[in-house]
């Protein structure tokens, strides 16, 4: 009978500590986070309100990979994926300019929103994937800064 009181006690004692350890999702999201800091990429998660009109509201905070602009970068905008490969602005105009279309249709369906400022270039990703996903998402990035 003391065995099992002292098996327990110690059972009851060391249990908080399991909750300590990662789970697979987060240590998968903490490889990728990384791996994008190899990459040269900035990560934070950031919070957002995302537009009413959007069919599956994405999670806010929501995972913001970006990058500095070059110098000289005046042009502005924003643009959510609406389904996979369509990409629309506040307006709920789909995106015409080739430049960016052509860079859109290599990201993957997992990423919520593009945009851009003077200062910077980021994206809004829900971190499922692989590292080559991460690798497109580096390449959109440094072809739009």
């Amino acid at each position: 009978m003391t065995v099992w009181l002292v098996v327990s006690i110690l059972a009851l004692m060391l249990s908080p500590l399991a909750w300590l350890r990662q789970s697979r999702k987060q240590g998968e999201q903490m490889s990728l986070r990384l791996e994008g800091r190899r990459m040269g990429l900035a990560m934070q998660l950031a919070p957002q309100q995302w537009p009413h009109w959007l069919e599956k509201e994405p999670p806010s905070p929501c995972p913001q990979y970006h990058r500095a602009r070059r110098k000289g970068r005046e042009d502005c905008w924003c643009y959510w994926q609406i389904t996979p490969g369509v990409w629309w602005n506040q307006w709920r105009e789909p995106c015409e300019e080739p430049r960016l279309a052509e860079v859109f249709a290599r990201l993957p369906e997992t990423v919520y929103k593009v945009e851009a400022d003077r200062r910077m270039i980021a994206l809004y990703w829900s971190e499922r994937g692989d590292k080559s996903v991460l690798q497109d998402i580096a390449q959109a990035l440094d072809s739009l800064a």
